[in-house]
């Protein structure tokens, strides 16, 4: 499964500040299934959605 990134946030957020799961919860909520991952590579949390597959 493939993904496209809406935003990344910085792992380094402040003590209680949740941002990217802030982002994503109002993407949810504006209908988009909006999840949050881990990009160990960059130590940044990225908010995804299902990329759309192509129909050949």
């Amino acid at each position: 499964m493939s993904a496209k990134v809406l935003e990344r946030f910085p792992a380094g957020s402040p003590r209680g500040s949740w941002p990217a799961e802030e982002y994503a919860a109002a993407r949810r909520a504006a209908g988009e299934p909006a999840t949050v991952v881990m990009d160990l590579m960059t130590d940044a949390f990225l908010v995804v959605v299902p990329a759309e597959e192509d129909a050949a």
